[in-house]
């Protein structure tokens, strides 16, 4: 059984969206399917084309 494909991301969308803890901007690694906070140090996962913006279910981001 294949995965199915991820749907894309509306850019608009990407453009309005900050780190709820921070409030600062996320960088969009289409690769990986998240949005990432530098300055939390959190990637938010991306699941079906809706950024998932809880800080528990964001992955830390290592050094």
């Amino acid at each position: 059984m294949t995965e199915p494909a991820e749907r894309p991301v509306d850019r608009k969308l990407l453009e309005l969206l900050v780190c709820p803890l921070t409030k600062s901007t996320l960088e969009y690694d289409a690769q990986k399917q998240e949005l990432v906070s530098r300055s939390a140090r959190l990637a938010y996962p991306i699941r079906n084309g809706i950024p998932i913006m809880l800080p528990d279910e964001a992955r830390k981001l290592e050094d």
